[in-house]
């Protein structure tokens, strides 16, 4: 058993927002954090978010999901996908981020060592997370990656999970800044880019954390 468990909602290159929550977190080796993808995209700040990560695992237990943000950049920058969506969705920030001169090598070579280790899901104990949702009725090495990386709960909530554990989602972004709590499913997406709160929690003690991107604290919400 870790000491805390925490899960970080999406990101989004609000890098700001993040070292902000880093130091209010303070986490030891003793922690997990698990960071529920969207790192990248939108925000300011997207390099910066990446690199912050990456110190991080130098203090703490760092697990990293791999979100449709990483997915989409990931294939036009891998895959020779035509960029024109990504873009669309946030990429053009991403870009600005890392100095982009018009080729596609932008990435360092520690940013491409963090990308490749992101993983679909992560579980433990009583708790399973996810970037976005799942599938009730399947295993969770069995689920299809449009409902890990895709799918919004604005079309509906998924059922408890069969394995009966409570998932830990980001990806729907919660507009009033609020967690969405509906027991056997928590969305900590809390919209930081776009005026909301970046948000932490510890999935023991169900203490928050809420950070806005220019580094304000969310002081009056400690405790879900």
């Amino acid at each position: 058993m870790s000491e805390r468990l925490i899960a970080i909602g999406d990101i989004h290159g609000c890098r700001v927002a993040l070292d902000r929550l880093i130091d209010e977190l303070n986490p030891t080796s003793r922690d997990i954090i698990v960071a529920l993808g969207d790192y990248v995209d939108r925000g300011p700040d997207s390099r910066g978010v990446i690199d912050s990560l990456i110190e991080l695992r130098n203090r703490t237990q760092v697990v990293g999901l791999l979100g449709n943000h990483e997915e989409m950049m990931l294939e036009v920058v891998r895959g020779g996908e035509p960029p024109h969506g990504w873009l669309k969705h946030g990429g053009v920030e991403t870009l600005d981020s890392y100095g982009f001169d018009g080729g596609l090598d932008f990435l360092p070579d520690a940013h491409i060592d963090f990308f490749d280790s992101l993983g679909d899901y992560f579980e433990f104990e009583d708790f399973f997370f996810t970037h976005a949702a799942y599938d009730p009725d399947t295993p969770l090495e069995h689920q299809p990656t449009e409902m890990l990386r895709w799918y919004s709960l604005n079309d509906g909530f998924p059922a408890p999970h069969l394995s009966g554990k409570t998932g830990i989602v980001g990806h729907t972004a919660m507009r009033d800044g609020e967690i969405l709590d509906v027991g056997h499913l928590v969305c900590i997406d809390t919209y930081c880019y776009g005026g909301g709160w970046l948000t932490a929690i510890d999935l023991y003690s169900r203490r928050v954390w809420q950070v806005a991107q220019d580094g304000r604290v969310r002081r009056e919400q400690t405790q879900m």
